[in-house]
């Protein structure tokens, strides 16, 4: 395991014990405040596609945030996870079309749109564990979303990428690989970072 992976993989299990420590009511108010940041965004005001995610476990909450998007008129795409951990993508179209899979993920039941419909977004919102002044961002380690990432770069104007995350996860230093990519922002329920790409 090279020195990155493994200081990656420490930092990992230092956030995830930190997050298992919140209350419900602390992830609950986190994922109001930020849900609230997030549709006072700019980006969205013009958005007409948004690529988001349904939180999971005890990961800052995004239900009511997709919600809120769908019902002002925004299109909403969520992830569908493949077998080779690349993400297909779905239009979310009400809490009806949701069904939970065999790997336990929520995920929306409509026509699979494939990989590079991901390219019709004009927003990113995404997951991640945490995210240093650079904006470089550590993910859970499965790499589905650096082949986003690297996808929609390809594109040559990708959309903002807006990390979600709790506010003390914006942290001094995130180890970086190759294949990392950075962000242009993270939204915490305390504060909005912007970051030079």
């Amino acid at each position: 395991m090279s020195d990155a992976r493994a200081r990656k993989a420490e930092l990992r299990a230092h956030l995830l014990k930190a997050r298992r420590g919140l209350t419900a009511d602390e992830r609950q108010a986190a994922s109001v405040a930020l849900g609230q940041r997030v549709r006072d965004l700019p980006e969205l005001a013009t958005a007409g596609t948004v690529a988001a995610y349904l939180s999971m476990g005890t990961e800052p909450g995004t239900r009511q945030l997709i919600g809120a998007l769908r019902n002002a008129g925004t299109r909403v795409l969520l992830p569908v996870l493949l077998a080779d951990n690349d993400l297909d993508w779905a239009e979310y179209r009400g809490p009806g079309t949701l069904e939970r899979t065999p790997r336990g993920l929520l995920e929306p039941t409509g026509e699979r749109l494939g990989p590079h419909s991901i390219t019709e977004a004009h927003v990113l919102l995404l997951p991640g564990l945490a995210v240093d002044a650079h904006g470089a961002r550590l993910g859970r380690g499965g790499g589905s979303y650096d082949r986003v990432l690297a996808r929609l770069r390809r594109m040559g104007a990708p959309p903002p990428f807006i990390l979600l995350l709790y506010a003390h996860e914006v942290v001094e230093s995130v180890p970086r690989e190759p294949h990392d990519h950075l962000v242009d922002a993270a939204i915490t329920p305390a504060a909005m970072h912007r970051f030079t790409r």
